[in-house]
């Protein structure tokens, strides 16, 4: 009987070590899981921040591509006010290189009709100066 209650009691200190080397290891296996935990909450953390700040940078984009599309239409609308414009001056332009050419055309008739009439008349003052030539003559024949 004593060798059998020496051996429970070698069985009972087995089992207590046993029991208390796995306490010991559970012990160092919740404060690992507790630091996994921790780190892994840090990272959620660091992850939720950067897609709020993508959120927020895509947000600002979305703003920044709004007013850069509100600006294209604006400069789009002015570009064709002043395609509109530049059509208007150049019928404008033609129709004035029209009058131009017209009083071009003109004057060029006039200056042709004055040179005629200028001809003309230089013609009747040679013609009328050797009369005169020829009333002088005679006149100092006659006197």
């Amino acid at each position: 009987v004593a060798m059998e209650t020496v051996s429970l009691e070698r069985q009972i200190q087995s089992v207590q070590r046993h029991i208390a080397f796995l306490k010991k290891e559970q012990m160092e296996l919740l404060h690992d899981l507790h630091l996994e935990i921790l780190r892994l909450q840090k990272h959620c953390s660091e992850l939720t921040h950067d897609l709020e700040m993508k959120e927020l940078e895509a947000r600002q984009q979305d703003v920044l591509d709004r007013e850069l599309e509100e600006r294209c239409r604006a400069m789009e609308a002015q570009l064709q006010e002043k395609e509109k414009d530049n059509l208007e001056l150049r019928k404008e332009l033609r129709h004035k290189e029209t009058l131009v050419a017209a009083l071009r055309s003109s004057l060029r008739n006039k200056e042709r009709r004055f040179l005629e009439e200028l001809k003309r008349r230089s013609h009747r003052v040679t013609i009328l100066d050797t009369e005169l030539q020829k009333q002088t003559e005679a006149a100092a024949y006659l006197s």
